[in-house]
């Protein structure tokens, strides 16, 4: 069974207070590390990124030493141990356990005491410290293995889907290009489309919408370059279909245009070209302007006003402070729905 990244924090937030270990798997891309920082966040706990994959059992021991005239094991500074200091503004410690599933067995071996005693060596973690473990799907080559049986029962299990309107939910307030949201509300598809066995150097997923949003934010046309790195990080049929996309942007009526004369500047009756709008006037409204926008918005066919006014409010929270919204939202409810 799957959950959404809307619904993955929840679940993972119910397992940590009951004091067990959650595992977030997924396909590679899909933002689980993002959600265990969104928990961390949440429960104001500091996070400390440890790689599983990269570890070695004595890591997870401890390193041998003397202890006046005994030999004992020393935990790693990186974990929290009964007697540490809680960090000052946190509530405590996430120890975030990336790449759980590709860890050689001799390392998961060492983490069973971690996972289930909240044990490193013969040292108590500080009461504190929360665990979470992730790892990519055995089904996606990536450089996975099965957990050990042992592993297994140690953990509370939850895979991952990718869900676009979640995605457009926190990209709209996370600084993605709107080019690149509008794209996406256009072919949701395409936010994670992944083959393992594709042939191709990359893939479109939300990591690498991300990073393309990084490269061209701010360019008001796409050069040569720009298409070439797109096709680099989201894969080349992906690029080609937003290179496509962006270039109606170049054709839309200007902003200051829509603002001045609402009622008849000219809109295209064409899908695509109707979710560039949205993408724009979502990311230009304002309270200054939402009037004269809305007056235009209304031109629109009824779902790509719901798709405008629900992308301009995640965006910018204020107009929903604006008359006209209010009103909006009463009328047209069930269109929202």
């Amino acid at each position: 069974m799957e959950l959404s990244t809307k619904d993955i924090p929840e679940a993972v937030v119910n397992t940590l207070y009951a004091g067990l270990v959650p595992f977030i798997k997924g396909s590679p891309g899909i933002g689980k590390s993002d959600i265990v920082r969104q928990v961390a966040e949440e429960l104001n706990l500091k996070v400390i990124d440890f790689r599983l994959s990269q570890a070695d059992p004595t890591d997870l021991q401890g390193f041998p030493g003397v202890k006046e005239d005994r030999a004992t094991f020393y935990p790693g500074e990186i974990f929290p141990i009964e007697g540490d200091e809680v960090p000052a503004g946190y509530n405590g410690w996430l120890l975030f356990l990336d790449e759980m599933n590709s860890a050689p067995m001799s390392v998961q071996a060492a983490a069973y005491k971690l996972c289930l005693d909240k044990q490193v060596g013969t040292h108590n973690l500080h009461k504190n410290v929360a665990i979470v473990g992730a790892g990519n799907l055995t089904t996606d080559k990536a450089i996975t293995q099965r957990l050990s049986t042992a592993m297994q029962s140690r953990l509370i299990h939850f895979t991952m889907a990718v869900d676009p309107d979640a995605w457009l939910k926190w990209a709209n307030v996370s600084g993605i290009d709107h080019r690149i949201t509008s794209f996406i509300e256009y072919r949701k598809e395409l936010l994670h489309k992944f083959d393992p066995s594709h042939a191709g150097d990359t893939f479109p997923c939300p990591r690498t919408w991300e990073f393309l949003s990084k490269q061209i934010k701010g360019k008001e046309k796409l050069s040569h370059i720009d298409v070439v790195c797109a096709a680099g990080t989201v894969g080349e049929g992906p690029a080609l279909e937003f290179k496509g996309f962006s270039e109606i942007f170049q054709s839309l009526p200007k902003i200051k245009d829509i603002i001045n004369k609402p009622t008849t500047v000219k809109i295209p009756n064409e899908p695509s070209v109707h979710y560039a709008l949205a993408g724009l006037i979502s990311y230009e409204v304002s309270m200054e302007n939402i009037n004269n926008l809305a007056t235009f918005v209304e031109r629109l066919p009824a779902d790509f006003q719901v798709v405008t006014w629900k992308s301009a409010v995640r965006r910018n929270a204020e107009i929903m402070e604006a008359p006209y919204i209010d009103a909006w939202v009463t009328k047209n409810a069930q269109e929202m729905l």
